[in-house]
């Protein structure tokens, strides 16, 4: 009598800090898992910052600035990839049901993203040159970022879990790893602009738990860890001019 291999799939990530599922199938989605959890704990910190912050720190807002433009080139870059190469893939395979959650990833985007625009002009605005500002209008300016860091966090928040519990299982459904591999290397392996591997190497890592990290670098290869032990400390010192007053 044969008998048929019983199917074998990877161990998902799970990592802390709200992510809502890691659907089981064929594809590793290790990386989009990291990506996630980047994303809730820099809108974590943002939004403690903002909140923290006092208004006359204007170096300590210069630094925050700088941080949500890196934060933002993060995402777009992420979004842009999803945009292009996995909802265009898996819609050509999906049926009726499965359309209605890929579109809403990519309607939820773009209701993200004016949310981002208002958040970078509010941090500039407090960067910025202050010459002839006062302390009562730059509170209120403060005042204001807080409520748009706010809802962008709880904006993108409630997108992840929509993506985690209901399109990574479409996902999972359609796509094999060779498939996924491909999206990969053409969407989202180059960082856009200014970023380098370098940065996204720390910023990936930051704040993941040393028993999934070691997981993580396991994958990835020890040419990503050794630049990582090489370059943490300089990437936690640029964390903390930027969020000082959030505890980091």
């Amino acid at each position: 009598m044969s008998t048929t291999a019983p199917t074998t799939y990877p161990d998902q990530l799970m990592l802390p800090g709200g992510q809502a599922a890691a659907p089981g199938g064929p594809v590793d989605m290790m990386m989009m898992y990291v990506m996630h959890h980047g994303f809730r704990r820099d809108l974590t910190r943002f939004a403690a910052a903002a909140a923290a912050t006092p208004v006359d720190d204007h170096r300590t807002w210069q630094a925050l600035e700088t941080r949500w433009a890196k934060f933002g080139a993060i995402l777009h870059h992420h979004h842009s990839g999803e945009d292009a190469g996995i909802w265009p893939f898996l819609l050509e395979r999906a049926d009726e049901d499965e359309r209605s959650t890929l579109e809403a990833m990519e309607e939820e985007h773009s209701h993200i993203d004016p949310l981002l625009t208002a958040c970078g002009e509010g941090f500039a605005e407090l960067a910025g040159d202050r010459a002839g500002r006062t302390t009562a209008e730059l509170e209120d300016v403060r005042a204001a970022l807080q409520v748009r860091v706010a809802a962008t966090r709880d904006a993108l928040s409630r997108h992840l879990q929509h993506e985690e519990s209901e399109a990574m299982v479409i996902l999972q459904r359609h796509m094999s790893q060779a498939d996924w591999e491909e999206i990969e290397e053409t969407h989202f392996r180059e960082p856009d602009g200014d970023l380098t591997i370098v940065d996204m190497i720390g910023w990936c890592a930051e704040a993941v738990p040393p028993k999934e990290l070691r997981e993580i670098f396991a994958k990835v290869g020890r040419p990503f860890q050794v630049i990582w032990w090489l370059t943490r400390g300089r990437f936690k010192r640029q964390e903390h001019r930027a969020f000082r007053y959030a505890g980091v």
